[in-house]
């Protein structure tokens, strides 16, 4: 396995204050009440925040405050900014912070950015929440504090400066941001904003404004605008010829590959297409064999494979003869973050040719990738769940010792990648692949399609079917605001049959107990959910679609590096003075026990165990049918 620095493990940002970052629990798991601590409020703010730093975030917010009194403004502001915080207590606090000053949320939240960006290292995570949490007031309340982000996109700290024009961008008059990005020698802030804006509509209605930066004098506001591009939906076909002719320019090449191979092949011109294929092979020709693993060239060469679509079938076979003198087949397969699934649902193989895969864990939970025999799916992720962390195939967690495993990669611990390099099945079909991860199987799988001629395949591919059986398509990426104001007509005339149908077929039933349906032996059980919010659906719809903005202690996963190099992680079942005993695998008789003398850190995830997206392939009418459900078994 593969072993991540301390330095990574305090990057992940799940982090609690080192001096309480082993929170008491009792023998059956529960976290008993916080005393709230004892802090001297009224003593100078490097006392203050010496004090609060000290604390860990359940101390943090066990401390009895009072909107009313200034005194506790510290307190807001450390929850609002603090490592592992779920997005329920940042909202509480920035609320809290809105209240006692009498100012607004964008204010607080351009406080709270220039507060992280002044020391370093901040966690990118937080940084990027409270990025996402400005960037998400409503319109009127930016434009009301556009000098505000007028001074913060003017910061010498790009990061801060970036976020600042992200803001400004979103505003009507966008035209403003560009004039002081030109004035102050900030364009490549102002382009790197680009990516930072939340709505797909408004980067699309900045298309024309980047593109006039390709023509640039300087070489890195030109490369900024090329990354910026990959981020604006629309205008793909005037991208694309505009900047395949910069991928001849060294200085240029990896950001205008990279954004390239985010434009759909429909958008593609063979003509283009086949400049670029002779450029780019023919400087993998003078790349040395130890600089072939490098992103920048695996990119090139994934960008090379996808142009042979364009081209006529016995040219496509001539190039990719040529491709293959040169490198292996790579095909890069990320992990989305806290999604529980891959990103490549299929990808197809030559029979018999040398393939390899790169697993990119994007994840903060450790997952692997194991190709299975066609049909092999369940049972092998079943038996893998038999063998658990001791290891079966090779000592592999998690991956049984059988025929019907074909390769695989251990476990991949968070933003970590492993390579699998193997000789594809001679036998055509589609072989599934898997993360035999606990539970993972349900919502982490794909198909590797093989075929006998790639090049024809890839000219018209078929979708492989579906390895578990559904027949399911992405609808939405659905948030709590897309309910906004239709709760209530919504879950009128539902059906709870209809609801509990979906609750299996969503997988829920796997972690939950609802009524008669789920087992309930990881998830809390539902018949409370209703009073537990007091009735209000949109806050029970939230913990469905956004399970990450609010988490009970009971279920928050903790990750442990131990003195030996391993990670592992899970939910504390109990602990004292002398070892911690978590459970990995939801499906263990008996929890994992790790003497605290063998710990070198050990942290709290601030993401849920259940995954964002579960309903992405529901409608709303089937998600209104799911609440009212949950509403309707209420004890």
């Amino acid at each position: 396995m593969l072993r991540p620095s301390l330095l990574l493990i305090a990057a992940l940002t799940i982090a609690i204050s080192p001096t309480a970052a082993m929170a008491q629990h009792d023998h059956n798991g529960q976290a008993p009440k916080i005393k709230p601590p004892r802090i001297f409020l009224d003593k100078s703010p490097r006392v203050v925040a010496y004090q609060l730093q000290r604390l860990s975030n359940e101390q943090l917010l066990a401390i009895e405050t009072d909107t009313g009194d200034p005194k506790f403004l510290p307190v807001f502001a450390a929850i609002l900014s603090r490592e592992g915080m779920s997005r329920s207590y940042r909202d509480q606090a920035l609320a809290d912070m809105v209240q006692t000053n009498g100012s607004t949320p964008v204010v607080e939240l351009v406080q709270a950015l220039q507060t992280l960006t002044e020391d370093t290292p901040s966690d990118p995570r937080t940084l990027r929440t409270l990025s996402e949490m400005l960037l998400a007031q409503p319109a009127d309340s930016l434009q009301e504090q556009s000098e505000l982000l007028l001074q913060m996109a003017k910061s010498e700290r790009e990061l801060l400066s970036s976020v600042g024009f992200a803001a400004l961008l979103t505003l009507p008059n966008a035209s403003l941001a560009w004039s002081l990005a030109n004035q102050q020698g900030r364009e490549t802030a102002a382009l790197k904003a680009v990516s930072l804006i939340p709505s797909a509509e408004i980067r699309s209605g900045l298309h024309a404004a980047v593109m006039k930066f390709l023509d640039a004098t300087d070489v890195k506001v030109r490369a900024a605008a090329i990354a910026a591009l990959s981020a604006i939906p629309n205008g793909q076909q005037e991208t694309f010829q505009r900047v395949a002719p910069l991928v001849s320019n060294d200085r240029l090449r990896a950001e205008s590959v990279r954004t390239l191979l985010s434009i759909p092949a429909s958008f593609r011109g063979e003509a283009a297409g086949r400049q670029i294929a002779d450029q780019l092979l023919e400087i993998a020709e003078q790349t040395p064999a130890e600089n072939r693993t490098e992103d920048s060239f695996l990119d090139s060469m994934q960008l090379v494979d996808e142009l042979l679509v364009l081209f006529p079938r016995e040219l496509a076979q001539a190039y990719r003869a040529k491709l293959r003198e040169i490198a292996v087949r790579v095909i890069r397969v990320h992990t989305i973050e806290e999604e529980m699934r891959y990103d490549t649902p299929y990808f197809a193989v030559e029979a018999g040719r040398p393939v390899q895969v790169v697993l990119i864990n994007d994840d903060l939970m450790p997952h692997n990738f194991v190709v299975t025999m066609p049909g092999a799916l369940k049972e092998v992720a079943d038996a893998g769940l038999e063998v658990g962390p001791q290891g079966g195939q090779n000592g592999k967690q998690y991956v049984p010792d059988s025929e019907k495993v074909l390769f695989a990669t251990d476990m991949v611990p968070a933003f970590s990648q492993a390579r699998l390099t193997f000789t594809a099945p001679t036998e055509l079909g589609e072989y599934p692949y898997v993360c035999t991860f606990p539970r993972h199987w349900m919502r982490m799988y794909g198909v590797m399609v093989v075929v006998e001629d790639l090049d024809a395949w890839m000219k018209a591919p078929t979708e492989p079917k579906d390895p578990i059986g559904s027949n399911r398509s992405f609808v939405q990426a659905w948030t709590p605001q897309d309910f906004q104001d239709q709760l209530e007509q919504g879950l009128r005339g539902r059906s709870p049959q209809i609801g509990e149908r979906i609750f299996v077929e969503a997988t829920c039933a796997q972690c939950h107990k609802a009524g008669n349906s789920g087992v309930g032996n990881v998830g809390p059980e539902l018949s409370g959910t209703f009073a537990k919010y007091k009735g209000q659906a949109q806050e029970v719809l939230r913990e469905i679609l956004d399970p990450s903005h609010r988490i009970d202690e009971k279920y928050a996963v903790h990750l442990i590096l131990d003195v030996d190099g391993r990670t592992t992680s899970g939910l504390i079942v109990s602990q004292d003075k002398q070892q911690v005993a978590i459970l990995e695998d939801p499906e263990a008789k008996e929890p994992k026990v790790i003497a605290k003398d063998d710990i070198e850190q050990m942290v709290k995830t601030s993401t849920s165990m259940m995954p964002k997206g579960l309903m992405d392939r529901f409608t709303k009418d089937e998600i209104f049918e799911l609440l009212s459900f949950i509403q309707s078994i209420q004890q």
